[in-house]
C-alpha cells in the first residue's frame, strides 16, 4: 500500500478546465495529518507502516493512554488515527515527508474511502429498488416484498434474502477518482464526482491501486 492521508468532506463544487468544461468536484480538506508512529518488521511490531493521525482535540478528551501515545509522538491528541501499512521498511516514508494536498498531483487517480449517508429504516423499494406492487384494484400491499417464503421445499427462507431495514452508514470504497486540483497552499484536494459520506465526514485518499499515479485522462 501506497501512503495516504486522512481528509474531511467540505462538499461538491464546480471548477472549469483550460477549455471551459465545468467538472463536478468534492471539496476535501486534508490539512493537519501528522505521522505518531511508525511501525517496522524489525521492530516489536514486527510489520511495516505509518500511523497518520488528523484533526486535533482537546487533551481531555482522550484517554490517558492516548495521552502518552500522542505525547511520545509529539504531537497534539487527534480525533482520527489510520494506518498505512507497506510490504518492506525499505518502502516507508521519510520523516520529512509533505502531509499535505501535495502528496498528491493533479491528473493522478485515487481510491476514497468513507462511510455513507445513514438513512434510518427503509423498506424494500427504498433500500434494494423493488418494484412495488399493484396500486390499483382494491390490492392491499403496495411498497412490500410479498412472500419470501418456498412452500413445502424447502421449506424455508434463503440466507441473504433482500428485506427491509436499517439503510445505509456502511463502509464502501470508490475507486479511480481523478484528483482536478491539488492546493498544497490550501491543504485541499479536489477530486472529481462524489465521495462516499455526508458533509463534514472523514475520508481516506490513497492512491488508486488499479491505475497508475501517472495515468491522464481527458
Amino acid at each position: 500500500m501506497s501512503l495516504g492521508l486522512i481528509g474531511k468532506k467540505l462538499g461538491m463544487t464546480r471548477v472549469y478546465d483550460e477549455n471551459g468544461v465545468s467538472i463536478p468536484v468534492t471539496v476535501v480538506s486534508v490539512q493537519g495529518n501528522t505521522i505518531v508512529q511508525v511501525k517496522r518488521q524489525d521492530g516489536k511490531d514486527g510489520y511495516s507502516a505509518v500511523q497518520i493521525g488528523f484533526d486535533d482535540q482537546k487533551e481531555q478528551r482522550v484517554n490517558k493512554p492516548l495521552q502518552g501515545h500522542f505525547k511520545k509522538a509529539g504531537t497534539a491528541p487527534k480525533r482520527i488515527l489510520r494506518e498505512f501499512r507497506f510490504a518492506t521498511d525499505a518502502e516507508l516514508p521519510a520523516a520529512d515527508t509533505a502531509l499535505g494536498a501535495e502528496l498528491f498531483s493533479a491528473g493522478q487517480f485515487v481510491d476514497v474511502i468513507g462511510v455513507t449517508r445513514g438513512k434510518g429504516f427503509q423498506g424494500v423499494v427504498k433500500r434494494h429498488g423493488f418494484a412495488g406492487q399493484l396500486a390499483t384494484h382494491g390490492h392491499m400491499m403496495h411498497r412490500r416484498p410479498g412472500a419470501i417464503g418456498c412452500r413445502s421445499t424447502p421449506g424455508l427462507v434463503w440466507k441473504n434474502q433482500k428485506m427491509p431495514g436499517h439503510d445505509g452508514q456502511v463502509r464502501r470504497t470508490t475507486q479511480n477518482l481523478k484528483v482536478v486540483q491539488a492546493r498544497g497552499e490550501e491543504g485541499l484536494l479536489f477530486i472529481r464526482g462524489n465521495l462516499p459520506g455526508a458533509q463534514g465526514s472523514y475520508l481516506i485518499v490513497r492512491p488508486s491501486k488499479k491505475k497508475s499515479a501517472a495515468a491522464v485522462t481527458a
